[in-house]
């Protein structure tokens, strides 16, 4: 079985080939907020693959859904879209309103949740995303901006200051401003995660491409870093339902 899956983000789209469950394609490129534009230009390569059936996350609205569903149908194999369920696989949802939560973040809970353990999701993306449980009880969470959007704002609104691409990789209290404004949006983003761990003893779980960073300055919680989270809680729903 050879399967297509879809991550469409806010500004990226990402895609993992499987066969019989192990990954032998990945990619993820900017979509420059036209998704469907992107995929169509891979449509060629995945009509190549034969493909048995395709799983979709998607974070964009109606529209762009639309567009993606109409150039997959060229695919000509089934297409479903994963979404936000009060309850769904045993997991129970946190938010009032479903449809009000990511269903990006709901995946990533989904793929890790355990009834005997008690966990803080944290997606290290576009933005910065905490999500707890309880069991199989999802608690909610919360939405910073990530470590980029952040300095991009300080660049956009202050007058006088150059804030040029560094790494983020310090926490000691910086000697010029440039260091001075990394070291302080880094510290503000762990000093969030550790307070929020420190109200309740949970494990800790960091998945994006800034996980391994994070991982490094809290190694005191034990922390799991999973890479293709959304992946795995995708294959989960697209298996559950089937």
């Amino acid at each position: 079985m050879k399967r297509l899956w879809l991550d469409v983000g806010n500004t990226r789209l990402k895609y993992w080939i499987t066969q019989d469950r192990v990954v032998i394609e990945h990619a993820a490129e900017m979509h420059l907020q036209s998704p469907a534009d992107l995929l169509l230009g891979l449509i060629q390569h995945f009509k190549a693959l034969n493909l048995d059936k395709i799983g979709i996350s998607s974070v964009q609205d109606k529209k762009n859904n639309d567009r993606i569903i109409k150039i997959l149908k060229m695919l000509d194999v089934p297409v479903r879209f994963a979404k936000v369920h009060a309850e769904y696989a045993g997991l129970r949802c946190g938010y009032d309103d479903t449809t009000q939560l990511g269903i990006d973040r709901w995946l990533q809970v989904l793929a890790v949740a355990h009834p005997e353990q008690n966990l803080c999701v944290v997606s290290c993306g576009t933005a910065l995303t905490i999500d707890l449980t309880e069991g199989l009880q999802h608690l909610g969470g919360y939405i910073l901006p990530n470590l980029y959007l952040q300095r991009n704002s300080l660049i956009q609104n202050t007058k006088g200051i150059k804030i040029p691409d560094m790494a983020f990789a310090e926490l000691s209290p910086g000697r010029n401003t440039i260091d001075a404004v990394h070291h302080g949006i880094f510290l503000g983003l762990l000093s969030t995660i550790e307070n929020v761990l420190r109200q309740s003893p949970r494990q800790l779980v960091l998945t994006g491409g800034d996980a391994a960073l994070f991982a490094h300055y809290l190694k005191e919680f034990n922390p799991i870093i999973e890479p293709d989270l959304l992946l795995k809680g995708l294959n989960l729903y697209i298996s559950h339902q089937a």
